[in-house]
């Protein structure tokens, strides 16, 4: 299969959550007004702490606001594109269902990363870019078009150590018998996103931001918003992206050998 192809059978899968979506609309509703509540206790976290405060780790409250913004718009983008797909990929193995994935004509990797879509999540997301762009307009930022796309580029770096921890979390099925709750892991992981990079410091700061990217993949994208190219971030995001999706795939693959299907 080509890229037109593989493109087809994602739009095919995003018509597909579209039609469903609308047809249990008031379900959708609901699931996206608990996520917006959610979205907005942590604003409403920030707003509290910084009322005691004027910085932490040398972020002012709008910096705060525009990096947590960032670390929802991250999640909202792993929920909606893939949350649901890895999610029952852990169930399918061990039920056997997986079986379906393996027997379609693509990679099983995109096959079981891409059939859904969450469009509660990721109406949200644009909520989360909302609060993105309300935190530049209060620190009187004017990223140029470099500036924003930069930001957009290191979002979907990002995006792709959010998708290779859940799919690297959820390919443990393959080894484990009894696994439920093993997918919350995925944010406990990245529990700590939400805070400056100054704010980690000895044994914290080699686990969450050099060893665990949890820290770096939102750091990144709003640092440049703040101040500007970093040519380091670039770097060091990139090749955490390259290096989490290498032994995600590794893993996966190698899970992949030990599965035992429904027929055998």
């Amino acid at each position: 299969m080509g890229p037109l192809h593989y493109l087809r059978v994602w739009l095919a899968g995003a018509r597909y959550s579209m039609v469903r979506t609308m047809m249990f609309r008031f379900d959708t509703l609901m699931w996206a007004l608990v996520e917006f509540f959610w979205m907005a206790v942590n604003l409403l976290l920030v707003g509290v702490i910084y009322s005691h405060t004027d910085d932490i780790a040398g972020w002012s409250k709008y910096q705060m606001m525009l990096l947590v913004g960032t670390a929802m718009l991250l999640q909202r983008l792993t929920m909606g594109l893939f949350w649901t797909n890895l999610f029952e990929m852990g169930r399918n193995i061990r039920t056997g269902h997986f079986d379906f994935f393996l027997c379609q004509p693509g990679n099983p990797i995109f096959m079981v990363s891409s059939r859904k879509l969450d469009p509660d999540a990721l109406f949200n997301g644009i909520i989360a870019i909302g609060v993105v762009a309300y935190s530049v307009v209060q620190l009187g930022l004017h990223p140029s078009l470099l500036d924003i796309g930069l930001y957009a580029l290191l979002v979907m770096l990002a995006l792709v150590i959010h998708y290779s921890a859940l799919l690297l979390i959820t390919s443990a099925t393959f080894w484990l018998i009894g696994s439920q709750g093993i997918e919350g892991s995925y944010f406990t992981l990245f529990e700590f996103s939400r805070l400056p990079r100054g704010a980690f410091h000895g044994a914290a700061n080699v686990v969450f931001v050099y060893c665990l990217p949890a820290v770096v993949a939102s750091n990144a994208p709003a640092s440049v918003l703040i101040h500007g190219f970093q040519p380091h971030y670039v770097l060091w995001l990139g090749g955490m992206a390259l290096l989490w999706l290498g032994v995600a795939i590794f893993v996966f693959n190698r899970g992949l050998r030990r599965y035992s299907s429904a027929s055998s």
